[in-house]
């Protein structure tokens, strides 16, 4: 005991913890709820704020654009590329494109890419499978994907 200190304290240890505590609750405390929620409010100014996840759901199911001599001459039919989650479907592809880029497809193919086999001198292997979506837009709607490429 006599390491961690003496069970009896004296006043000047009490007013340290005291003002530990005032600047505790001085400090706005979040959890794990209020970080998640659409919706949140600080204790310093009572304001509700909301918070936009504008993309949290798809970008679970894009990965990345595409960025092929293929896929560019695909954008001129317009029809874009896109490598997606590989446990991702046609719904989830499109409403995904919509809440990015702020389009809605006309039609999404999505395709099962098997990984190439490759060899490091003596060790083979492969890479990974994956997919690819091929999403249409209507006449009028384009996707800026390959700006500046």
């Amino acid at each position: 005991m006599a390491l961690f200190g003496s069970k009896t304290s004296s006043t000047a240890d009490k007013k340290p913890a005291a003002k530990t505590k005032a600047t505790e609750s001085k400090k706005e405390t979040a959890s794990m709820k209020d970080l998640y929620s659409e919706t949140t409010t600080t204790k310093a100014s009572g304001k509700a704020k909301t918070l936009i996840h504008k993309h949290a759901a798809s970008s679970r199911a894009l990965v990345k654009p595409l960025i092929t001599e293929k896929a560019t001459h695909l954008a001129g039919a317009n029809k874009y590329v896109f490598v997606i989650a590989s446990g991702a479907n046609k719904i989830e592809t499109a409403k995904a494109i919509q809440a990015v880029y702020g389009v809605k497809p006309l039609d999404v193919n999505i395709v099962n890419m098997k990984g190439k086999k490759v060899a490091r001198g003596k060790v083979r292997g492969q890479r990974k499978d994956w997919k690819k979506a091929i999403v249409t837009l209507a006449k009028g709607d384009t996707i800026k994907v390959y700006e500046g490429v």
